[in-house]
């Protein structure tokens, strides 16, 4: 696990951007992992100014999101799909065809889910996956208890969960109760991991995510096993880091060969 520190949130987009614009420069028909909430939008914005100045270009990339909210009205605008939509996909010119996200008004949603995970597979699997973190330490919506080996499936989302989801919905009474979710096992299967938090609110999560014990307690702390995961985070959320200062140093000091 990489920790990258960036003065502000405008640094922690360019950075994550960097490592996106670096797997579809390689590989263009890339598979992309999208999260939602506030944390991945400065990557989304340098995304999108990247590809308008032709920078880089989606054309081939097909691409996933996490999670979905179950029994939510299919134009709702706090669906995920079509906060993925707005936030991404209308954004860049990837094709709207190849962006999946699991369908939380299926008839079925346990075939839904293993049809989503078959969906992931028959793609090649994820490339590169965008994540934030909960105040909680839930990826995805894996909450705190949940296994670390766990796939797609439908989880119950803790009251703090939808209390911090509220201020997108206006009134906590409105978030539902439950999602289906990427689970953490099939989040470690991707290629890279990108995680990304800023704001005080996020440090004392960060800080059990990336200096704690690995516990289902911190569902992302399983990310310290992951081989090839880089948290990018601003001064805040960097805040309670007891080596801080270290990953700095590390940061600012690799050779120029060894890019992130």
């Amino acid at each position: 696990m990489e920790i990258v520190i960036c003065p502000d949130v405008n640094g922690v987009g360019r950075t994550a951007a960097d490592s996106f614009e670096r797997t579809i420069q390689r590989k263009p028909a890339a598979v992309l992992g999208l999260a939602t909430g506030s944390s991945p939008l400065p990557l989304y914005n340098e995304l999108e100014r990247r590809s308008r100045h032709g920078q880089l270009s989606f054309r081939e990339v097909r691409a996933f999101s996490l999670d979905e909210y179950i029994g939510l009205p299919a134009e709702h605008p706090e669906t995920y799909r079509e906060v993925v939509n707005r936030e991404f996909t209308t954004r860049v010119d990837i094709d709207p065809a190849g962006v999946r996200g699991p369908n939380g008004n299926a008839p079925d949603l346990e075939i839904e889910a293993a049809d989503f995970e078959r969906a992931i597979t028959d793609a090649g699997g994820i490339d590169v996956q965008v994540l934030g973190v909960g105040s909680n330490g839930h990826i995805g919506f894996n909450e705190p208890g949940s296994s670390l080996g766990s796939r797609t499936r439908v989880k119950t989302l803790l009251p703090k969960t939808r209390r911090d989801n509220a201020r997108f919905f206006g009134d906590p009474n409105d978030v539902p109760h439950h999602v289906i979710t990427q689970g953490i096992g099939t989040i470690m299967e991707a290629r890279r991991i990108v995680l990304m938090a800023t704001g005080e609110q996020k440090a004392d999560a960060i800080a059990r995510l990336v200096e704690g014990p690995i516990s289902a307690m911190c569902p992302g702390s399983v990310l310290q096993l992951h081989s090839n995961t880089v948290v990018i985070l601003d001064e805040s959320a960097a805040s309670k880091l007891a080596l801080a200062d270290y990953y700095r140093y590390t940061y600012e000091n690799k050779p120029a060969w060894q890019r992130l």
